[in-house]
């Protein structure tokens, strides 16, 4: 096996710059860090662009929380930390520049002052007017950055040949299950040691899955839980007839029951009918329910409506 080259994707600063230090001191692996979900995509995306693509990412399944705590054992930084790696205050940086003070007109000499307002506090007569600063109260609120687990599923599906493995605080059976369900083939406990680590880091290379043993059983009840219930939601989806299950893959994609009726050319009243036989038929009260058992069941949404070409009478002018 060549050098391996592993991204570190973590918002605690200090661990991630102590993590890809104690990684790169191994003579064959290339370490590179990322402190956020978008530096992530942009560290991977640039690295498969140069055709020097990683083969492992190391992905902190709390990853945009905040980072408050240090895991324990964590050292602090001591080693430079590689080209492409950038911190998450260096990426706040770069997205949001620092907003230049305004200039004043340079005055020749012996040229008289510009007039001045005669209220205290306005702007001086003739000057340019300044856009007032937006508060940060006005700013739009923005949508919280992915956690760790949803990012690793992105991920593996822009780049299916990246392993994935999950560094975690705790072990949690629900969060483990989920992150193998994403596509992560490692679960790590942060305070690991190294050598554990590189074991399950070559270990994902050899297409082998590596959980911790007392995560084991908590994750085989979860996946069968999660196909029983899926096995069943089948079932119940099953019972539909071919216009139910069009109308319930119109529902999966959010449409309602006008533009249900709109896109399968049928009357409101009868879309309404055939709502209420998917909703008895699968044993559910709202259409949220309904949408949640035919996600269980794979059900795909309805494809977007294609609009139909404008008629030749619709482009004739009227005199």
């Amino acid at each position: 096996m060549g050098r391996i080259r592993v991204l570190v994707v973590d918002d605690h600063r200090i661990f991630a710059e102590a993590l890809a230090a104690a990684l790169a001191a191994e003579p064959d692996v290339e370490v590179g860090a990322a402190g956020s979900a978008a530096a992530a995509e942009r560290a991977l995306e640039r690295a498969a662009t140069e055709g020097r693509a990683y083969d492992v990412a190391l992905i902190d399944a709390d990853l945009g929380a905040g980072g408050a705590l240090s895991p324990p054992g964590a050292a602090p930084p001591t080693a430079r930390r590689r080209p492409g790696a950038e911190s998450y205050e260096e990426a706040r940086r770069r997205a949001v520049p620092p907003v230049p003070p305004p200039r004043r007109p340079a005055v020749p000499p012996g040229a008289p002052s510009p007039p001045t307002s005669a209220v205290p506090g306005a702007p001086p007569v003739g000057a340019r007017p300044v856009a007032d600063p937006v508060r940060a109260d006005q700013l739009r609120p923005a949508a919280p950055p992915p956690d760790g687990i949803t990012l690793l599923a992105r991920l593996r599906r822009v780049h299916p040949g990246l392993r994935a493995v999950v560094l975690a605080t705790a072990d949690d059976p629900h969060r483990a299950a989920r992150a193998l369900h994403a596509g992560a083939t490692g679960w790590v406990a942060k305070e690991s040691s190294l050598a554990r680590l590189l074991a399950v880091v070559r270990g994902v290379l050899r297409d082998e899955t590596h959980l911790p043993p007392a995560l084991l059983t908590g994750v085989i009840r979860e996946l069968t839980t999660a196909r029983r219930d899926r096995t069943e939601s089948e079932r119940l989806v099953d019972t539909l007839t071919p216009r139910e299950k069009q109308i319930l893959r119109c529902m999966v994609a959010g449409l309602g029951r006008q533009a249900v009726a709109e896109r399968l050319y049928l009357s409101p009243h009868t879309v309404r009918t055939h709502m209420q036989n998917v909703l008895g038929k699968l044993g559910v009260h709202s259409t949220l329910a309904a949408v949640a058992v035919a996600r269980r069941a794979g059900v795909s949404p309805a494809e977007p409506a294609v609009p139909p070409p404008p008629s030749v009478a619709a482009t004739v002018e009227r005199p």
